[in-house]
């Protein structure tokens, strides 16, 4: 059954909106008169229940939004499904410039505060990730049929827009806007490259935010121009690395259609 054109603007706007509010539950909450508390830790609190919130409202966001007959599991729907390790792998090897940038530019950290890395480095990316990439563009692609362009441009310019709001007083503000549309950009097509699957914009967003963790060298994404130019350098290498791993997964992929090897999966 075909989906009227009403149904299908509707929720288009309905995506837009939970994307704009998912990591402001608690502000808009405030505003209404409603305070959520952070959880109850020393530290991390307020923004733990930020992305914890963020999560819970695309969950259901997804759920309510899904088509009932679209026949793919909430974990397929997120992206959360797997093809295998090689692209994964390869985006921590993609990731070898910033991190010799860093090194280079920086400094160690003289104390490398391993919890709040545990926060910054691993749980806030793989909130955002669900969010913005997850929902934001898997979704989007695999159960509400966006044409690929609105569905990777949308859900970076948010991206990018969360991120400026957070610093707008900033003289940096419009390079980390550019920088985090950039990356919201990247994330969504080594996603797409591996089959629709979450895993390869997460490590390769892990990996760099992990970077400024390990090493003292600025306080947002802007990182000054060498930095950025090796951040654009390690993109280049995680698009064109799963470029060349599916090229491959599909030259074999025919070989065992004709019969001289054995079919395999892609990038497995």
């Amino acid at each position: 059954m075909q989906t009227s054109r009403g149904v299908v603007l509707a929720k288009a706007v309905a995506v837009v909106a939970v994307l704009f509010a998912a990591l402001s539950v608690r502000d808009l909450a405030a505003m209404a008169g409603v305070k959520i508390p952070g959880l109850p830790m020393s530290s991390y609190g307020g923004s733990s229940m930020d992305n914890l919130l963020a999560v819970l409202l695309v969950l259901i966001a997804l759920l309510l939004l899904r088509p009932r007959h679209a026949g793919l599991s909430v974990a397929r729907l997120f992206g959360l499904d797997a093809t295998g390790w090689k692209a994964p792998l390869w985006m921590l090897l993609a990731t070898l410039p910033f991190w010799v940038g860093c090194a280079v530019t920086g400094k160690l950290q003289s104390s490398i505060d391993w919890r709040g890395m545990l926060f910054t480095a691993l749980l806030f990316p793989l909130a955002e990730e669900l969010v913005f990439r997850g929902f934001g563009f898997i979704f989007t692609r695999r159960a509400l049929r966006w044409p690929l362009l609105p569905a990777v441009l949308v859900q970076a310019l948010v991206f990018g827009w969360v991120h400026w709001a957070g610093m707008e007083d900033s003289e940096l503000a419009m390079q980390v806007f550019a920088i985090t549309f950039l990356g919201g950009i990247v994330f969504a097509v080594v996603d797409a490259m591996d089959g629709y699957t979450l895993w390869c914009g997460l490590i390769l967003h892990v990996s760099l935010n992990a970077a400024w963790d390990v090493f003292d060298v600025a306080p947002s994404a802007a990182t000054g121009w060498l930095g950025n130019g090796l951040r654009v350098l390690s993109a280049a290498l995680a698009i064109g690395g799963v470029w060349l791993l599916r090229r491959r997964s599909r030259r074999a992929s025919m070989q065992g259609l004709n019969g001289k090897v054995a079919p395999v999966r892609p990038l497995s």
